[in-house]
């Protein structure tokens, strides 16, 4: 049986097509070598940032040309890049991290996909996917939900949205905001648990576990920097699938059917009001 030969494949000329380049999160140790050989070879990058991008070209002895491509490229420029990659090389790469996640792109590989112009991707560091295995929290079902709305009402109805799933929820976040949506999630699951993974791979790297009002009061004396991964932990099995009429009934036997209500529906991520109103038939019977 004949085993590929690495130094073979890195030396073959590269094809023409779109290639999705992870880089790294912090430790630019992490970069693969495939990583800086299709960088080095392809004949432009698309970048958010070219300074932040330059900065890991200039680490990995890299002089290929870059052009700037983000969240505010207009359909000219991603034509323009398309144009490019039906007949040379083109990377995509994002700030750190896996492009797409959480990055823009997706409508370049769409575009690019629908041109049937080829396109390939290589695997590396997601900052999403290190937090979940520093975490300890169950990783054999997870959701990515992106970035939390900065607006409180939004993040609380977002969370709301996602309280029955039965996995644990991952999130990006930032220092400034961390705070504020960690007291939300306080709120509405005060039991759960949370993990907050922040400066990934970098000399600071922490992660810190507990309950979100608990994490909450130690970020409020420690402001944290950095880019953040907020992960929860997934509803309780035992409470998620209780019978609510049983949890009113005991909740109902010590305050009043709007605060039953509330309490059985952040433990179950049942509709307030759909609970209020049973509350208040289960209290007249």
């Amino acid at each position: 049986m004949n085993t590929p030969d690495p130094e073979s494949a890195l030396s073959k000329p590269l094809e023409a097509g779109l290639y999705i380049v992870a880089t790294p999160i912090g430790n630019l140790g992490d970069v693969t070598v495939r990583a800086v050989d299709v960088l080095r070879r392809c004949e432009v990058i698309a970048c958010e940032d070219t300074r932040v991008t330059g900065k890991l070209l200039k680490h990995c002895g890299v002089n290929t040309r870059m052009m700037r491509y983000d969240d505010h490229a207009s359909d000219r420029q991603r034509e323009g890049i398309l144009d490019l990659a039906r007949s040379q090389p083109v990377a995509l790469v994002s700030d750190a991290g896996t492009p797409l996640i959480s990055d823009p792109g997706y409508r370049l590989v769409r575009d690019a996909r629908e041109a049937g112009v080829t396109v390939t991707s290589l695997p590396g560091a997601c900052a999403a996917i290190t937090g979940l295995t520093l975490a300890g929290l169950p990783n054999d079902r997870f959701l990515f939900a992106g970035f939390l709305p900065v607006k409180e009402k939004a993040r609380g109805d977002v969370l709301s949205e996602l309280a029955n799933v039965a996995a644990t929820l991952i999130f990006y976040e930032t220092g400034p905001r961390l705070e504020r949506s960690l007291k939300t999630i306080a709120e509405i699951w005060p039991t759960r648990e949370v993990a907050v993974a922040r400066e990934l791979t970098k000399m600071h790297e922490e992660c810190r576990t507990g309950t979100a009002s608990d994490v909450a009061t130690y970020y409020a004396a420690h402001p944290p920097k950095g880019e953040i991964v907020l992960l929860i932990g997934p509803p309780d099995v035992s409470i998620s699938t209780a019978d609510p009429d049983a949890l009113l009934r005991e909740a109902l036997q010590e305050v009043s059917p709007s605060k039953a209500a509330a309490k059985v529906s952040k433990a179950t991520g049942i509709d307030r009001q759909t609970l209020y109103t049973r509350a208040v038939e289960l209290k007249s019977q």
